[in-house]
């Protein structure tokens, strides 16, 4: 099998890792997240790992500080994709949140990546916006696929292996 590289993106709360961790029942996955850096300099600075609306919001923009300041957080998923290159894993998962971030990515890594979209729609509907660029501009990108996280949990991992094949 060729290695994949899947750029996953959500609003928070619609079940991203989730949705890896289905797919690990079929391939030997990596996931990784572009704010990962940016966790430490967050604990650093007196974030105790909570996701409120306000915590959100200082990720967001830590992480647009440490993008415009020394592009850590692109950086850091650069490294990881090449570490993966050299690894047993079959398919990485980046989380990435940013529009523009993603066109970044893409145009490094290639033909080998498409993008999705996962959304839960109630969650999102009963939720409204969560107030920062991050999270609220997620729709902002022509992605590849959009995965409708809904139903049971029992059914989705057939559900994402289906889906992640019809991509490649």
């Amino acid at each position: 099998m060729d290695k994949r590289v899947f750029i996953i993106n959500g609003s928070g709360g619609v079940g991203k890792d989730t949705v890896c961790e289905a797919a690990a029942q079929f391939w030997h996955v990596q996931n990784v997240s572009s704010i990962t850096p940016i966790l430490s300099v967050a604990r650093a600075a007196g974030w105790d790992g909570s996701k409120t609306p306000a915590a959100r919001r200082f990720l967001s923009d830590l992480k647009a500080a440490c993008t415009a300041f020394n592009d850590l957080p692109f950086r850091y998923c650069v490294e990881q994709w090449d570490a993966f290159q050299h690894s047993d894993a079959e398919v990485l998962f980046i989380h990435i949140r940013e529009p523009d971030e993603i066109k970044r990515l893409r145009r490094v890594i290639g033909d080998c990546c498409k993008t999705i979209l996962v959304r839960r729609l109630a969650l999102e509907e009963s939720r409204g916006p969560l107030g920062n660029r991050s999270d609220d501009e997620v729709a902002g990108y022509p992605y590849d696929g959009i995965l409708v996280n809904d139903g049971p949990l029992e059914n989705l991992p057939d559900k994402v292996h289906h889906f992640l094949l019809t991509l490649w």
